[in-house]
């Protein structure tokens, strides 16, 4: 029998402390083994307790949630989950991301009320996730991005780049679109699940850092080399042409059935019905299986799909779901899918 996952709660709130507790002792699979009113503390307890998955607060007094999160991560990787307040700024948790947290979960503003448990089922799954994350892959979150790729010649073969991830992604997109040149021939469009309020800062972090221009879509911007569009949360974005003929983004709350808005099955259905078999998908580390529907109609219109390989997948879900439905062209791990891309391209 599998043991528990245990979990380290980090909050300087005694009512959040118990609040989230109580949320993730609904999973008979999950134990909590201490829990920390401080990023001082926390890194005290994660030495003395070694939980499996550790969730963190960001506003606390001391070192502070971001803060705990960049020294742990430089003292030994552990699986770091925010739990943040949705009023806290977007950078505070984009921060946090960027020192190694692999995702987060809002907390509702009113706490002392029940709506605090409408995440519970979010943090249960996200924490059980978590727990089987590998330690290499985690090592990978806070390791430098490589500069972008020289300019070669370039083949042709695909007109757009299409990408879907989730947990870790935001650390994993690093290794993939900065090293993209400055030349790289064709569009790329990427659904990230992120909360709303999050996928503009993190656009803009990601442009900071890439030869291409990286940018949240707005509805009707043209598709072309050497933009990324990033898909606003809360918004499905798919193709369509404009009356000249172009192709343009297109943001639509609709279809409203998907477990995710955006989806990356929307894409990936869109830019096959759009592009033909010139599509080159890619599918990332994330939970769940957003993207397998969207691949077999890549597949099934002669485009590529490439997974990334389980060893450096934070949450080995998203790719498993395509590689097992026989729909992966090529397994490949993180640090080389921007060349495994530039190879197709």
């Amino acid at each position: 029998m599998e043991r528990a996952v245990r979990v380290l709660v980090v909050d300087d709130s005694a009512y959040v402390r118990k609040i989230v507790k109580e949320m993730l002792l609904r999973s008979a699979d999950i134990e909590v083994v201490g829990a920390a009113r401080d990023g001082e503390e926390a890194l005290q307890l994660v030495e003395e307790l070694q939980p499996d998955v550790v969730t963190c607060d960001l506003i606390m007094p001391g070192i502070d949630g971001v803060e705990f999160i960049r020294r742990q991560m430089a003292r030994k990787p552990v699986p770091i989950i925010v739990v943040s307040i949705a009023a806290e700024a977007s950078e505070t948790v984009l921060a946090a991301l960027d020192a190694g947290a692999i995702d987060f979960v809002q907390k509702p503003t009113a706490l002392a009320t029940e709506k605090i448990f409408v995440i519970a089922d979010e943090l249960v799954a996200k924490v059980s996730a978590a727990a089987h994350a590998p330690l290499a892959a985690l090592g990978r979150l806070t390791a430098p991005v490589v500069a972008a790729a020289s300019s070669r010649v370039f083949a042709n073969r695909i007109d757009i780049v299409v990408v879907g991830v989730s947990t870790g992604g935001p650390q994993g997109l690093k290794a993939v679109i900065p090293p993209l040149p400055a030349d790289f021939p064709v569009p790329v469009a990427i659904v990230l699940h992120m909360p709303i309020g999050y996928t503009e800062g993190y656009a803009r972090r990601l442009d900071e850092m890439s030869a291409l221009t990286v940018v949240e879509a707005r509805d009707g911007d043209p598709v072309r080399a050497g933009i990324v569009h990033f898909a606003p949360a809360g918004q499905h974005l798919s193709f369509r042409r404009d009356a000249t003929g172009r192709v343009v983004t297109s943001l639509d709350i609709r279809p409203l059935d998907t477990p995710h808005r955006p989806s990356v099955d929307v894409l990936f259905q869109s830019a096959a019905d759009t592009f033909g078999d010139r599509v080159l998908a890619v599918v990332m580390t994330g939970m769940g299986s957003d993207g397998r529907e969207g691949a077999a109609w890549i597949k099934a219109r002669g485009g590529c799909v490439l997974t990334e390989a389980q060893e450096t997948c934070v949450v080995y879900g998203m790719p498993r779901s395509v590689v097992e439905a026989g729909l992966s062209d090529a397994a490949v791990p993180l640090p080389a899918l921007a060349d495994a891309i530039l190879e197709r391209t």
